[in-house]
């Protein structure tokens, strides 16, 4: 049997050393917590996105108490961006979370694994990568591909 080992490079920035277009969408990702419907987990995450015609799409985690119902920012954001504008590709995709007492995550929170899926198929369905940032209060993670949080992802592309 042989081992692998894969690994991952990730950018660490301040949001000052970020393009002003991507200080502005992690701004928004962190406005957007404060649109989330959390009452049973207590955890907001808001999303931000760009598109490649420049505009940008909002979303934050909408919950229910049938859970399966429920929605996480990043698919709320996505979605909307699908269905406003279906033939726009994803450029760049923000995130940012508070906790129940409101305060901003430290570190940077990461897209559960049905997002990652859902970033995977949306790289996929323009073939090209979808840059992400994701927002601590200590640093912002920058990706260049959705791919680096899930190598051995199910996807053509």
């Amino acid at each position: 049997m042989k081992k692998i080992t894969l690994n991952i490079d990730i950018q660490l920035a301040q949001i000052d050393e970020l393009p002003e277009e991507d200080q502005q969408l992690v701004k928004m990702a962190i406005e957007q917590t404060e649109h989330s419907y959390s009452p049973y987990s207590h955890f907001s995450v808001g999303a931000a996105l760009r598109l490649e015609n420049g505009m940008t799409v909002r979303g934050c985690n909408q919950e229910n108490a049938a859970f399966s119902v429920t929605i996480c920012a990043e698919r709320s954001a996505l979605f909307a961006a699908g269905a406003a504008f279906p033939d726009q590709a994803v450029t760049t995709l923000a995130i940012a979370a508070r906790k129940e007492n409101h305060e901003l995550l430290e570190e940077p929170i990461s897209p559960c694994g049905t997002c990652r899926q859902a970033i995977i198929e949306t790289e996929t369905r323009f073939k090209r990568p979808v840059r992400i940032l994701l927002y601590g209060k200590k640093h912002i993670y920058v990706f260049d591909s959705i791919k680096a949080l899930m190598p051995l992802s199910f996807t053509e592309y």
